[in-house]
């Protein structure tokens, strides 16, 4: 066999782990019970003291997961323990307008029924999924979960080496960063990033409300950004609001009835009379993508290879797409016996995502600029364009499919 790598591994060579995933957030445990289903051992190494982990409250955070994330989280034996606390969202509704002045006429709309398979998706707060992730990694025999921090990572063509701060030194044949943004994976890689500071930020709370959302998921496009009003359980929902980061910090500086006063002309009054349900928190808005996926044994998934804005909801959803097709390819190697962490292999990983990470990026940095503007032709403009897409039902059909997750190949963990 030419592949050193392999011949390493057939000579007998012993490793820790099969595969050292960083980053104990959502993404690496799930990539984490994909490996092991597979007969895979794998250690979690996560930089979050346990405790802080599984006693995690709510933060504002909820997620708009597609339904092929919704098959993922099933096949993984996952959603039946979040499903009861998880919103269908039948319909969504974008439109274009200024605080006070309500939607723009032209609109568009994703109506129920519009997807054969069901729901486009299901909204499910942070809590509740991380609590589920990390209770089935607890039950897997085939997953150790370390609580330390990565100081140091050599590779060799015969495996991958990681010295922890406490100075244990783990060996695997793969390291795969799941370690976000700031991915001390990727820098110890040598991989480097591109991206930009959007001058946004997001504002991000739950509201209780009078009258019943109707599983409705709303995009208000507004000339600062944009506000995300997505339907929770128990007449509540989750907002994303964007603004620029000055006028976000003067508003997140205000008490709480003081906030809602801002919030309350962009909101409207379709839900009646709206409280704060918990605390508010705010985030900075980046556009951050790692310039490669992969490097000699290591392979970075989720917002350690890349970090977008908001205004579609899809970021959990490509990174869960990432640990999908991840797990695809290094379960197709293990059929016709190829090492599943040497480049060759985990290139095609990097061919299959970066497409369409890069495309999805784009069209969401695209969006924000065009939206996020007073400027009246571009507002002419994009309300003609989505007055126009809501006519023509195939082009709708194709942007609902999208949205859910379900064009293009599919890894097999997505596939129904």
């Amino acid at each position: 066999m030419d592949n050193p790598a392999a011949t390493g591994i057939l000579q007998g060579m012993k490793y820790d782990s099969d595969i050292v995933i960083v980053g104990g957030g959502l993404n690496g445990p799930a990539l984490a019970l994909a490996l092991a289903a597979q007969g895979h051992q794998v250690c979690i190494i996560d930089a979050q003291p346990e405790t802080l982990r599984k006693n995690a409250a709510f933060d504002g955070r909820s997620y708009a997961l597609a339904l092929a994330s919704k098959r993922l989280l099933a096949r993984l034996g996952i959603w039946e323990q979040v499903a009861g606390h998880a919103e269908a969202m039948q319909e969504i509704k974008a439109s274009d307008g200024r605080a006070g002045e309500g939607p723009s006429p032209l609109s568009l709309h994703f109506e129920r029924g519009e997807l054969e398979e069901g729901p486009m998706g299901y909204m499910l707060e942070d809590r509740y999924l991380r609590r589920a992730l990390l209770e089935a990694v607890a039950a897997q025999e085939l997953v150790e979960m370390l609580h330390d921090e990565v100081v140091e990572q050599d590779v060799t063509e015969q495996g991958a080496w990681l010295t922890l701060a406490s100075g244990k030194v783990l060996s695997t044949r793969l390291i795969v960063g799941a370690d976000g943004r700031a991915s001390g994976t990727a820098e110890r890689a040598g991989i480097k990033r591109t991206g930009w500071d959007y001058g946004q930020t997001a504002l991000v709370c739950a509201l209780k409300h009078e009258l019943p959302h109707d599983g409705i998921a709303h995009q208000f496009f507004m000339p600062n950004g944009p506000l995300a009003i997505l339907p929770l359980p128990d007449n509540r929902v989750s907002i994303v609001w964007s603004e620029k980061t000055g006028i976000a910090a003067e508003i997140n500086a205000l008490s709480d009835e003081d906030y809602l006063q801002v919030l309350r002309p962009r909101f409207g009054d379709f839900l009646g009379k709206i409280s704060l349900d918990g605390k508010r928190f705010s985030y900075p808005l980046k556009l951050t993508i790692a310039n490669h996926f992969v490097a000699e044994r290591v392979a970075l998934v989720g917002d350690a290879a890349h970090g977008m804005h908001p205004i579609a909801g899809q970021g959990l959803n490509a990174g869960l797409r990432d640990v999908a097709a991840l797990a695809h390819v290094i379960a197709h190697a293990g059929m016709i016996g190829e090492d599943f962490a040497s480049l060759l292999v985990l290139q095609r990983f990097q061919e299959w995502r970066r497409f369409d990470t890069a495309t999805l990026a784009a069209a969401t940095d695209l969006s924000n600029k065009l939206f996020s503007n007073d400027n009246p032709l571009l507002r002419l403009g994009r309300d003609i364009g989505m007055g126009v897409i809501n006519a023509l039902p195939a082009v709708k059909r194709s942007f609902v499919r999208e949205a859910a997750g379900l064009s293009g190949e599919l890894p097999d963990l997505m596939k129904s």
